[in-house]
């Protein structure tokens, strides 16, 4: 190789790779631990359009716009993820690495990281850039979401988040339910069936109970998978339509990566293609999955429309 050969280019991509690389590992840790927001996803080049633009069509998406060796970047990002699960799921969280995806992040125009901006319809409110609190960020959400109700964008019964804590606080999930700060607690120390037990006897005590309905779902998804290779699941998916346990493992790693569309889908086409017991699995499973996203949100209505054509 000529000297001449060398570019930047190369050290961008390598640059970019670690990147990415080490913001995938900060996912994994934060999902085997069970502190994952599961309202969030990595958007890059390849996934921007279907992930923020083709998803704000139908629910409000986030852009939480970042850089892995910031601090300030990964104080916006925690408030950002407290926000989301506080919210229960009434919009997503698209994360973009500026290091990871430099080339999205000079399309974006973006001035600084950490940026935040909102995405509904296709178009981009823009929000706080640099550093900004968790009380500065649900400020700021509160007045966006207020304005897209006035505008006749959001339905009337979109709240857009959950219960205000107090200032200071660890979050407003955290202080504003006690039942979620003891099951929090238990996922930090890794013991997922101390947390199921806390919503399940939440959920005896109140069965109208949707939000510890919801997070018991929540608790459950993220503990089915962990240790799932993906790749290797979606392969065995693949290669065998009628690998009933390959087929629910993708549908959860599509649920977790927020392409509830996609995971819907998966379920009840092969409600189609089963029958008898397996049937009833499959029809199980995709229920539990209805239960991780609010009961109003449009995607669930539609699937169970769907799914009752599929049964009968």
């Amino acid at each position: 190789m000529q000297p001449s050969d060398y570019s930047m280019q190369g050290a961008v991509d390598l640059g970019a790779r670690k990147a990415a690389m080490e913001r995938e590992a900060k996912r994994e840790a934060a999902q085997a631990s069970g502190t994952a927001n599961p309202y969030a996803i990595d958007v890059d080049e390849n996934n921007f359009q279907d992930e923020v633009l083709q998803r704000s069509m139908s629910t409000p998406v986030v852009l939480a716009v970042l850089q892995s060796s910031s601090e300030q970047s990964s104080q916006v990002e925690a408030a950002i993820d407290r926000l989301a699960i506080g919210a229960g799921g009434q919009w997503a969280v698209a994360k973009v690495d500026v290091q990871a995806s430099p080339q999205l992040a000079q399309a974006l125009r973006v001035p600084a990281a950490p940026m935040i901006a909102l995405v509904i319809g296709g178009q981009v409110v823009p929000g706080p850039t640099g550093p900004a609190t968790e009380a500065q960020l649900r400020d700021w959400l509160s007045q966006v979401f207020e304005e897209l109700r006035n505008q006749n964008v959001l339905p009337p019964e979109f709240t857009g988040l959950g219960p205000e804590g107090a200032e200071g606080g660890a979050g407003p999930a955290e202080q504003a339910d006690p039942v979620d700060a003891e099951a929090q607690e238990a996922l930090q120390r890794d013991d997922f069936d101390a947390a199921e037990q806390v919503y399940a006897k939440a959920l005896e005590s109140d069965p109208k109970n949707e939000h510890a309905k919801q997070r018991l779902a929540q608790v459950r998804l993220i503990r089915r998978l962990r240790g799932v290779d993906a790749a290797a699941a979606r392969k065995a998916a693949a290669d065998d339509p009628g690998d009933i346990d390959a087929q629910l493992q993708v549908a959860d790693i599509d649920m977790y990566g927020q392409k509830v569309e996609d995971a819907f889908d998966r379920l009840i086409t092969l409600v189609k293609n089963t029958r008898d017991d397996d049937r009833d699995r499959v029809r199980k499973h995709l229920l539990s999955l209805f239960e991780v996203l609010p009961a109003t949100d449009p995607a669930v209505s539609a699937a169970r429309r769907r799914l009752t054509a599929a049964l009968f």
